[in-house]
């Protein structure tokens, strides 16, 4: 045997017993006998580097460093999903599926919601090409080398895969591995990690991938994302992905009915403490992927998968002090600062009272036993209030009236729960949380500068607004705490490089109330370019598909104000961008201005996604079901019978691909 093919041959033996062992659970050779092949491979792709293979078994081991981690943007966007606590909730979701399909035959697929970090790997022709995380669901970082250790991960598929695909799935630190773990760090007289999640997640970050080797982390796959998968239901995708190779959790069930889903999970709310890893619930798809494709996604969700939490788990302890924040718009949080108590696996030490009607409601006090849970186990939240407890000098809580910053008198209007500082542009807190929010991510991007360092700039007087960060000079922040020249560069090369964020980005960015990611775009869309915006009356602003008063009179407010006006000025002398790319103008017209469509069915010549692409490009809007207010019904094959009848009882036009591709350039 050549040496090509001896190298060749140990690979493919041993990727079978890494299956066999971390995926299968079923060995069928020792540990000394797998490490002694992995050891000759060692040996012979050290000697024979002509033979280098980036997915060899023996990379498992470990050992490259990765001092910063490649930001990427997801080529399938990583949603997040809609929470349920109630049965109340599961039928509520299955009628709004129901009223976009028709009434249809529904199968649900039932799977357990695994407590661990988001990942997304790439596969290029069976080999895995790269891992990203979540991140903010559009772009995550690019962790392929700390993956590429997790032995249940597959390098290689095996059987008859499609030629490009992403599989999204958690990263986990089984209980098992993860009290191991613990029991070394006390030994070693290092503090123990607080929960097997956030270990997990700070795993996938570590510089030294041989760190990450020696985790025991596992890898729980459950979706799959690409074209031309030759797959039609998640059901089938699952039984797909683990003929490939992936480890895919057995635990789930094809459910005909809500009914049968509700006892799914009432079975997993008893049971999930005899489970081998940490879950907070169950997640229910639609379970026909064409079904999925016509229900579409919300700005945030796919109208198809819900997640139904399990009971949060509650912990109780004594409410110290009500303290107040400041939010960027002027909102003001009360926030109860708690004795600490343990609680789902973390430290707990604050929990939002929402508003004075919460704190009203519950009559929480400072002194109070309170009972503390995690909202959707993430956010911690006050339930309810111990009053046989309740210190017998208790008074009860009343609201701030001045804002705790500055001093200005608060505001609540008629209708709204929150009150507000009106210091738009004095009090310290709103200024530097607008700025906070310009830098961020979703917003402007800004590399090199973090919350901390913009509000050190503002107390220094180096900026007011977001304008002042394009006047920033390497030597005006060099001096400044914590900050070298290495730093101080990043941070003026990265304000410099955020004049190629999108119009509608930076329209995000300038933290107009009530104008979130999706308003931005819509708006951008509906206006092309800030003169256009700032000209526009609250009136031409509601005629803006989903555009209410609400909003419609924050935006015409904000451009009403003169130093508002003098800072966008400011910001097109730098070059930010507030107009619509030529490529995002390319074929954009009015033709199907106040027209909406409905599309449904499998097309020829477009996908689905592609014909409402179309529609918007040209000033239509798209429809989720058939109402009065339908315009056209795009129907393509296969298209639900219910939603054809509905269409012809209410008169709407039912047009083919053809027929609307004739409406268009």
């Amino acid at each position: 045997m050549d040496t090509k093919t001896q190298i060749e041959t140990l690979r493919q033996e041993l990727r079978e017993h890494n299956h066999n062992y971390y995926v299968l659970d079923r060995p069928v050779i020792s540990d000394y006998e797998f490490d002694m092949k992995l050891k000759e491979l060692q040996a012979l792709e050290e000697k024979y580097p002509e033979f280098h293979d980036p997915n060899s078994p023996t990379i498992r081991v470990g050992g490259a460093i990765t001092k910063n981690f490649e930001t990427v943007v997801h080529e399938h966007r990583m949603y997040s999903l809609d929470n349920s606590y109630s049965k109340d909730d599961l039928a509520d979701w299955e009628k709004r599926i129901q009223r976009i399909l028709g009434d249809v035959p529904l199968e649900f697929t039932c799977e357990l919601k695994y407590d661990g970090a988001s990942i997304s790997l790439s596969y290029l022709d069976g080999k895995l090409d790269r891992a990203v995380t979540r991140g903010d669901g559009f772009q995550g970082d690019k962790v392929t080398t700390n993956i590429k250790t997790i032995k249940s991960i597959p390098l290689q598929l095996r059987g008859n895969y499609p030629s490009k695909f992403d599989i999204r799935g958690e990263i986990i630190l089984p209980l098992e591995g993860f009290a191991q773990m613990n029991a070394q760090r006390v030994a070693d007289g290092e503090d123990p990690y607080m929960n097997p999640r956030n270990t997990a997640s700070g795993s996938l970050k570590l510089q030294d991938s041989a760190l990450v080797a020696e985790r025991p982390l596992d890898c729980l796959l459950y979706g799959i994302v690409g074209k031309d998968l030759g797959i039609s239901s998640q059901y089938q995708m699952l039984e797909k992905a683990r003929e490939w190779g992936f480890k895919v959790p057995t635990i789930a069930k094809l459910c005909q009915s809500t009914e049968e889903v509700m006892e799914f999970v009432d079975h997993w709310d008893r049971h999930r403490h005899e489970l081998p890893y940490e879950t907070d619930g169950v997640v229910i798809k639609v379970n026909s992927l064409r079904y999925q494709d016509e229900l579409g996604y919300t700005a945030k969700s796919p109208r198809w998968a819900l997640a139904y939490k399990f009971k949060a788990e509650q912990a109780v302890t004594v409410l110290n002090k009500i303290t107040y924040q400041v939010g960027r718009t002027g909102a003001i949080t009360p926030v109860a600062n708690l004795e600490p108590v343990l609680l789902a696996g973390t430290t707990v030490k604050r929990a939002s009272l929402h508003n004075a009607d919460q704190i009203a409601k519950l009559d929480i006090r400072e002194g109070d036993t309170v009972y503390v849970e995690k909202g959707g186990e993430i956010i911690p939240k006050i339930m309810g209030v111990n009053l046989a407890k309740r210190p017998k000098d208790s008074t009860p809580t009343v609201y701030i009236t001045h804002c705790p910053e500055c001093d200005t008198p608060l505001l609540r209007t008629e209708g709204d729960a929150k009150h507000y500082c009106t210091n738009y542009y004095g009090c310290p807190t709103q200024i530097t949380g607008r700025i906070q929010h310009y830098i961020s991510r979703k917003a402007m991007d800004i590399e090199g500068m973090g919350s901390e360092t913009v509000e050190l700039l503002f107390k220094e007087g180096l900026i007011e607004n977001y304008a002042d960060l394009y006047t920033l000079t390497k030597e005006q922040v060099m001096p400044l705490e914590r900050m070298a020249e290495k730093s101080a560069e990043n941070l003026v090369n990265g304000v410099a490089k955020s004049v190629e964020i999108p119009f509608e980005r930076v329209l995000f960015a300038l933290g107009i109330r009530f104008v979130g990611e999706t308003v931005a775009k819509k708006l951008a869309r509906a206006y092309k370019n800030i003169d256009a915006l700032m000209a526009a009356s609250e009136e031409e602003l509601t005629a803006v598909d989903e555009i209410g008063e609400r909003i419609a009179k924050s935006v015409v407010e904000f451009f009403q104000d003169e130093r508002n006006l003098l800072i966008v000025e400011r910001l097109k002398g730098y070059g930010v961008q507030f107009e619509l790319s030529a490529d995002k103008l390319l074929n954009q017209t009015e033709l199907l201005k106040g027209q909406t469509f409905v599309v449904s069915g499998v097309f020829a010549q477009l996908s689905r996604n592609e014909l409402k692409k179309m529609i918007e490009d040209n000033g239509g809007k798209v429809g989720s079901s058939v109402s009065s207010k339908t315009n056209y019904l795009v129907a393509g094959d296969n298209m639900g019978p219910s939603k054809r009848s509905k269409a012809e009882n209410l008169g709407v036009p039912i047009i083919s691909e053809a027929d609307f591709l004739n409406m268009v350039p």
